[in-house]
């Protein structure tokens, strides 16, 4: 490696250039040059951006280990620490093996930590802290909790904090939390502590900056890979549902009778056949096959598996999400990476975040994607070492008949994927979500603040949480309306000095296990075969013994079910269907609907549509003309009205709650707004209306919204403080009303 080629190579420790050497590297990546000179500077926060197998993870540890190396060789105490955060055990594991290689014959203590991590580690961190230190943010949440006042102690030789995956922490109750706990990590150790957050391509590094530094975002220095580029093959599939050979009625009047009922005759005829081309096309080759819901997943791994055995074929097909147990994740991933054998993991997004699991020939994905950033992120799996990325997604939309719906008719599943396959190849991506209150991880964080330090004023809180910490989009008033609230709900009792501690309903919270976890997690039932557990299961599932179902790409029977220790045992099984899973779909942003309007319009079928694809396609266009919706937003479909902006679904939640605060019956419907028992006529003139006397605030307007209650500590938040919250997650007053201005000023409302 010459300084023509490295000008960073030559700065690094000579322990890493060995490694770097035994790589059999001629030259670093672009992004790892880059990262040199601002991480071991060891003074500035730092985004790395690029796309998976990049090489953005030893970017940011070769220089940061070179100055960890250079404080360890200069003697003074305390002994210098990194701190390592990602959001999967899995991915802890991954990089404490890569770096166990990386740190080869340096004196540098590598010590992974989470619930998994056996004791001996963490005593032995606990005892002499210093190296690199990788934790979950549950794991440390917990240190903050039990080990408050050693914080200053096990983290006095903090140099920088490398935040892996970053992207998937921006806008979620995790994020906050950890960024909460950054904050809070500086106030103990009254000290500025660099961050360096790794990420995929990002939609607005500016926004993800000022998440990694709340209030220091112009600071942060940028960091993106110039050599992301690839060449990418993809195709979308389209088909139209057809129902099942039997009937679920007919299925469990069967079943009762004591026949078996193949899983494939209570299968949409259409599962089936993506199921034939996935087993031909992938078979021989390791993939990846992602699906919308786990549900999904479970049902594809069965069909596949059962296939491959009807055929007397070798098992190529394996279940992957995060129900299952341990053993059995780390068994998909260990083998993706390992073996030689062909094998394809259909998965969740468990599978698309940074677990090294090495190179797949493609990626499959069934339904239509609901972040084009989530399947830049599954894309950067396949096409390594050179190769192509190939993608190929499968979408099914209705059978179409005099009774289908106008929605239907347009074919949005395909025009939605599509539109994102588009943004993808052009480099767009979503920009990070932002602005959100997160008042439900407040509470965790102000109940923790307290056990961290014994106690703590309001004061104290709203300096370290609020002001300088990450919850910075609260007002003062709504943050005495919390903590009365709290006080109000025995989460927390003030003394007559005015020190804050824990209240009866508090100190339980605090010391249950689940605390350290700012999101909540359904009760589960674990399933047990042969005495070994396989998984866990939402308890709310219908389930009875002597049922039947598929889990982790088995057929299974229910022998029991142990309501006290939440316990179910199964044992192998000939029938079965998927059990039901919670979790819904990912919003849809303003982006992607204005580029499915585009394709509408224009009416030309992009070259990478199969001819089943094609078809629905010119099916949707041809309804789109026919109804004008090119000139108005705004059509009649029987009693009810529907509104088409092709706006965002924070904009369309907003719109029905506009026109249920006028009395309509208005709810979001996919890609439009309906409105029950309505006229098309009469609706320009309401929207004129709302527009003459808008709603003072999206606070006011969340009054009306149901299920407002979606995060872990909401059940103690006051109305108006959900309602607050409720805004910030879910509508966008202006976008309506400048949506709303936009369809008044349209210039043909057809049948208006």
């Amino acid at each position: 490696m010459t300084d023509a080629h490295s000008s960073g190579f030559f700065r690094l420790d000579r322990r890493i250039q060995r490694w770097i050497w035994r790589q059999g590297w001629t030259q670093l990546r672009d992004v790892q040059e880059q990262a040199v000179a601002p991480v071991l500077d060891g003074q500035h926060d730092v985004l790395l951006s690029a796309s998976t197998a990049s090489g953005k993870t030893e970017a940011a540890f070769m220089p940061a280990l070179t100055g960890l190396l250079q404080a360890m060789d200069a003697g003074q105490p305390p002994t210098p620490l990194i701190l390592y955060v990602a959001p999967l055990k899995a991915l802890i594991n991954d990089q404490y093996q890569r770096l166990e290689l990386l740190v080869e014959g340096t004196d540098i203590a590598l010590t992974p930590w989470h619930g998994d991590i056996s004791g001996t580690f963490k005593k032995r961190f606990r005892k002499a802290p210093g190296g690199v230190l990788l934790i979950t943010p549950e794991s440390l949440e917990a240190m903050f909790s039990r080990t408050g006042t050693e914080v200053p102690r096990l983290f006095a030789g903090l140099r920088q904090v490398i935040i892996d995956e970053w992207h998937a922490f921006i806008g979620t109750e995790r994020g906050i939390q950890l960024q909460s706990q950054l904050a809070r990590l500086e106030v103990a150790l009254s000290r500025r502590i660099p961050r360096i957050g790794l990420s995929a391509t990002l939609g607005d590094l500016s926004l993800a900056a000022e998440e990694l530094r709340p209030g220091g975002g112009a600071a942060v220095v940028p960091i993106v890979s110039r050599s992301d580029h690839q060449e990418l093959r993809v195709q979308l599939r389209g088909y139209e549902k057809v129902p099942p050979r039997l009937g679920r009625k007919e299925a469990d009047a069967l079943a009762r009778n004591g026949r078996e009922v193949p899983i494939e005759d209570v299968t949409h005829g259409d599962d089936l056949v993506i199921r034939d081309h996935l087993f031909d096309t992938l078979r021989g080759q390791s993939n990846l096959i992602f699906a919308n819901s786990k549900r999904q997943v479970e049902l594809f791994a069965e069909l596949l598996r059962r296939k491959s055995e009807d055929q007397r074929l070798p098992e190529e097909f394996f279940v992957h999400h995060g129900s299952l147990s341990k053993d059995l994740r780390y068994h998909v991933e260990h083998s993706l990476k390992g073996d030689k054998r062909p094998m394809t993991a259909v998965c969740t997004s468990t599978l698309e975040m940074g677990v090294d699991i090495g190179s797949v020939a493609s990626i499959a994905q069934i339904g239509p994607p609901y972040e084009v950033a989530s399947l830049r992120q599954r894309l950067g799996r396949s096409g390594r070492r050179g190769e192509p990325a190939i993608l190929r997604l499968y979408v099914t939309e209705s059978s179409l008949s005099p009774q289908t719906p106008y929605l239907d008719r347009l074919r949005p599943g395909v025009y939605q994927a599509t539109a994102m396959v588009q943004l993808l190849v052009e480099g767009w991506c979503e920009p990070p979500r932002t602005g959100y209150l997160h008042l439900s991880t407040l509470i965790q964080q102000i109940l923790s603040l307290i056990a961290q330090y014994g106690g703590a004023t309001a004061a104290d809180l709203w300096r370290t949480l609020v002001k300088a910490g990450p919850f910075r989009h609260l007002q003062q008033d709504q943050f005495t309306a919390l903590l009365r609230a709290m006080g109000q709900e025995e989460l927390i009792v003030q003394t007559a000095s005015g020190l804050l501690l824990h209240g009866p309903v508090g100190e339980r919270i605090v010391n249950h296990h689940d605390f350290y976890a700012a999101f909540s997690a359904p009760e589960e039932f674990t399933l047990f075969h042969a005495g070994k557990m396989i998984g866990m299961l939402p308890i709310d599932s219908p389930l009875e013994t002597g049922g039947m179902l598929v889990f982790a790409g088995r057929r299974w029977v229910i022998v029991d079910i142990n309501d006290d220790r939440k316990v179910i045992t199964l044992k192998p099984s000939s029938g079965g269907v998927p059990p039901l899973f919670g979790g819904t779909g990912g919003l849809i942003g303003r982006e992607v609907r204005q580029r499915m309007r585009q394709l509408y319009a224009e009416g030309e079928v992009p070259g990478f549509l199969n001819r089943g694809a094609q078809r629905l396609f010119t099916q949707g266009g041809t309804f789109f003309r026919e109804m004008a919706l090119d000139r108005t937003a705004i059509i009649q479909e029987g009693g009810q009205v529907l509104i088409l902006p092709w706006e965002s679904d924070q904009v369309l939640n907003t719109l029905a709650l506009l026109l249920r605060q006028r009395g309509l019956m208005a709810e979001r419907e996919g890609v439009a707004v309906s409105v029950q028992e309505c006229r098309c006529e009469d609706l320009p003139p309401l929207l004129a209306s709302i527009l003459d006397s808008p709603p003072a605030s999206a606070d006011q307007l969340a009054q009306l919204a149901e299920n407002k209650r979606g995060e872990k500590y909401d059940d103690y938040l006051p109305e108006h403080l959900l309602c607050s919250e409720f805004a910030s997650r879910m509508l966008d007053l202006e976008g309506a009303l400048a949506a709303m201005r936009g369809m008044l000023d349209s210039a043909v409302q057809r049948g208006c």
